[in-house]
């Protein structure tokens, strides 16, 4: 993660977090934060954390007058935060990372349909509990009755903070309908049915308004804040792989000595044990069962091993009946290993032996000399062979 600083909309100091992907960066994203919040709020830092995890850039900052950065948030208005977004997107561009995808949460997400307009290099856009009519959902948040300076109080995200009356009255003038018509972008409308700062409703025109390409995908029962974790993880992990479909993620050669790419894998949740697996545009998990502390969302390190010795058998027999010209319809493989990986790995456990077991079914109009053929060239399968003999593992603490 790296502190950033850019000017904003009056030259004022903004401060910024640029979380980086260990090696490669796959494509540049620009998050703008829900109204009066922070870049630090959970949804923001938590979809940040897991995007980065599978190799997006992410730049999230605090509008001016919020946060760390510098100015007065009650001169600032709508119009301001579009400028604000627009000096972002300048500062990304300036350090190489012009953001391809830009995603907003709540009065963010509003302003982002608004901004992209002036960001080039943007070619998909999500909007998380975004609203349609942004003065609405101010006048919701907002203290009902303004101060003798016509300054009212918001309170949202666990801080109060001031508005003032150019605010409300910009953001009155605002129409969103025929931004969103124009967009040109690839479109993520996310939205909760429950939220009860911006309606469903929202969502609706939103997706209405915009033209293809464009997606809508339920956050169920999330709170406007996105505040639970699998909220957030979810959201990100439906992101990123909406986003691959229209950005430029292709890796680049692999190296000599891997022929294969490196494969790459990160905590995705330093509280627990998942894991993000990435190589090359691939993307898979890792984590242990509940029963040994983990939140069985992606495979075991073993079941992984099982499932790389399955598939090579599988591609292997295929491979051979392809080329022999022969009648196999259909390849499927059991694998069973006897060792439980959280169990292994704790201090003092005795060595064991591994023993796999494959199940193979072979479908087809196969007599019983070809069948037998293929048993045998199962044993030929690389992963299978490297499993039998020694292996050698260099580790170097980088």
């Amino acid at each position: 993660m790296e502190k950033l600083t850019f000017e904003g909309h009056d030259g004022q100091a903004l401060a910024a977090r640029l979380d980086r992907p260990q090696g490669e960066v796959r494509a540049a994203a620009l998050f703008a934060h829900c109204f009066t919040c922070g870049k630090d709020i959970h949804a923001a830092r938590r979809i940040a954390q897991r995007l980065t995890g599978l190799g997006f850039a992410v730049l999230r900052f605090d509008f001016t007058g919020l946060g760390h950065s510098e100015g007065e948030f009650e001169n600032t208005t709508f119009t301001t935060n579009v400028d604000d977004l627009l000096a972002a997107a300048r500062a990304m561009s300036d350090i190489g990372l012009a953001p391809g995808l830009l995603i907003g949460h709540s009065l963010g997400g509003a302003a982002l349909l608004k901004a992209a307009h002036g960001i080039d290099s943007a070619r998909a856009v999500v909007t998380l509990g975004a609203p349609f009519d942004p003065e609405h959902v101010v006048e919701h948040i907002a203290r009902a009755v303004p101060g003798p300076d016509g300054v009212r109080e918001v309170s949202l995200g666990g801080a109060v903070v001031r508005i003032g009356p150019d605010f409300l009255s910009d953001v009155a003038s605002e129409s969103l309908g025929e931004a969103i018509g124009s967009l040109k972008r690839a479109l993520l409308v996310m939205h909760a049915p429950r939220d009860e700062v911006v309606a469903i409703e929202n969502a609706t025109q939103i997706f209405t308004h915009a033209k293809h390409p464009k997606s809508f995908v339920t956050l169920d029962s999330a709170d406007h804040l996105i505040s639970r974790r699998e909220d957030a993880d979810y959201a990100a992990d439906v992101i990123a792989a909406w986003a691959a479909r229209y950005l430029d993620l292709a890796p680049s050669a692999p190296p000599a000595e891997a022929p294969e790419g490196v494969v790459r894998v990160a905590e995705a949740d330093p509280d627990g044990f998942l894991q993000d697996v990435i190589s090359g545009r691939h993307h898979l998990k890792a984590d242990e069962p509940a029963d040994y502390g983990g939140t069985d969302r992606g495979l075991s390190p073993y079941g992984l091993l099982a499932a790389a010795l399955g598939a090579c058998t599988s591609m292997t027999i295929r491979m051979y009946a392809r080329r022999k010209g022969w009648p196999l319809d259909h390849v499927s493989v059991d694998v069973t290993h006897d060792k439980v990986h959280a169990q292994d790995a704790e201090a003092g456990e005795p060595r064991k032996v591994d023993r796999f077991h494959r199940a193979i079914r072979l479908s087809g109009d196969l007599d019983e000399a070809q069948r037998g053929r293929l048993r045998e060239i199962a044993d030929k399968c690389p992963v299978h062979q490297t499993l039998e003999r020694r292996s050698e593992i260099a580790t170097d603490l980088v």
